[in-house]
């Protein structure tokens, strides 16, 4: 028999695992992390930002170009997928009531792997280790994160099978390390974002912000954590009960 309370937290564990996960995976699957803003085009400037933008689709992988191009044309980054928001129509500058399509590119795996430079797109200024790294902890952590989660999933259908609550310590450890690679998936984007920005500075009048899929991962976090204290609270309980009441009929 399970206390109505470990049944209770079990219960709302389980449920804040799974908003968590939910969370994680839209924003794993959305490119609006970060957010630029950029001034309108002009009739003096729109053949310069029509050819970013032909070298952002059709050009070679590299990142002082699809920088500039993110900067200048209201460009969005996430961890698997770059976008540029472009007019529908042919003119870019005469309609005012041009309507914006986002147009995308995903990194291919081995881009994630692609050194940074100190001076972006500049070969020969050596490999920036601090930028590599933290570009790819911060595509590898969530992934470890998830892989935790569905470890966990498996090992607690298992423990629902055979009617025993002695796995669930190790599910709680399982969300509190997916709650942890999750939160260090934040910071070293945001640290890698202004590591970029630092050598390599934004144009005039083109503001950053934080997309609201950056607040999706960042809200997940918490939310596996609050999992893994419910889940570990129920195991530590749940074996001090039984260990008691096993004592209790010994003597």
């Amino acid at each position: 028999m399970v206390d109505n309370r470990f049944a209770t937290a079990l219960v709302i564990a389980c449920v804040l695992s799974l908003l968590a996960s939910v969370y994680l995976c839209v924003a794993l699957g959305t490119q609006h992390w970060y957010l630029y803003s950029s001034p309108a085009a002009r009739e003096a400037n729109a053949s310069d930002l029509r050819a970013l933008y032909e070298e952002f689709m059709d050009g070679e992988f590299d990142e002082k170009t699809y920088s500039d191009t993110l900067f200048r044309l209201n460009g969005t980054v996430g961890l698997w997928w770059r976008c540029v928001s472009v007019p529908s129509s042919a003119h870019w500058f005469k309609d005012p009531d041009t309507k914006f399509v986002l147009e995308c590119r995903s990194f291919t795996l081995p881009q994630q792997f692609i050194p940074k430079y100190k001076e972006p797109g500049n070969h020969n200024s050596g490999e920036d280790l601090l930028r590599t790294y933290l570009w790819r902890c911060q595509f590898l952590l969530p992934l470890v994160s998830l892989g935790l989660i569905v470890l966990a999933a498996l090992i607690g259908f298992c423990a629902c099978l055979c009617r025993s609550l002695t796995p669930t310590l190790a599910i709680g450890v399982f969300h509190l390390i997916a709650g942890l690679c999750t939160l260090a998936t934040v910071c070293c984007y945001l640290a890698g974002m202004d590591l970029l920005h630092r050598v390599s500075m934004l144009p005039d009048k083109v503001d950053g912000s934080l997309g609201w899929s950056l607040y999706l991962a960042l809200i997940s976090s918490p939310l596996h954590m609050m999992s893994a204290a419910l889940l570990v609270w129920a195991a530590r309980s749940h074996s001090q009960n039984y260990y008691r009441m096993t004592a209790y009929r010994v003597a």
